[in-house]
């Protein structure tokens, strides 16, 4: 497979709910409006392609959006400038392929040619989200704080990685 990055359109909205769907234990529910308003609101949305065929996306936002998120608001009281990783899916069929590890790298570039010094994201650590926190760990996020979500049912562990110079 050598798969390519693009930005996400309209038409690629039904894949990326089925992602979503695919992954929802791991992250927060979207619907088509949910997904509508993110990609309005989106800095950077993009998809990895097999062929045709939508295999993963990020959405990420700027300290710009206008989002109801907890997490995204926390992030908004306490940094002038940053990119939001809202949510990435990577289809259960193509993980361990390191398209998450695409999508990074490339939402990092983004974030360089942007003049971006902070890239911010969240996972879970109740219930703890093991591959999540290795994952950020290697693209050199840290723990800024943490919340809890959800009705008080998950909690987050809020993280941030500087943008390298480049």
């Amino acid at each position: 497979m050598n798969p390519t990055l693009r930005p996400a359109t309209i038409a690629d909205h039904p894949a990326v709910l089925a992602l979503n769907l695919e992954a929802e234990a791991l992250m927060s529910p979207m619907d088509a409006a949910r997904l509508a308003m993110l990609d309005g609101q989106s800095a950077y949305h993009r998809v990895a392609c097999d062929g045709d065929a939508v295999v993963a996306f990020l959405i990420a936002l700027d300290q710009g959006a206008d989002y109801d998120s907890p997490n995204y608001q926390w992030y908004r009281q306490r940094y002038p400038r940053f990119l939001y990783i809202d949510r990435i899916a990577v289809a259960a069929s193509h993980r361990a392929r390191k398209l998450g590890g695409l999508l990074y790298d490339d939402l990092f570039a983004f974030a360089r040619q942007r003049g971006f010094d902070t890239v911010a994201a969240e996972f879970y650590i109740e219930p703890f989200n093991e591959a999540s926190s290795r994952f950020h760990a290697r693209h050199g996020f840290v723990e800024v704080g943490t919340q809890w979500v959800a009705q008080g049912s998950k909690r987050v562990s809020l993280q941030i990685a500087a943008v390298p110079k480049g």
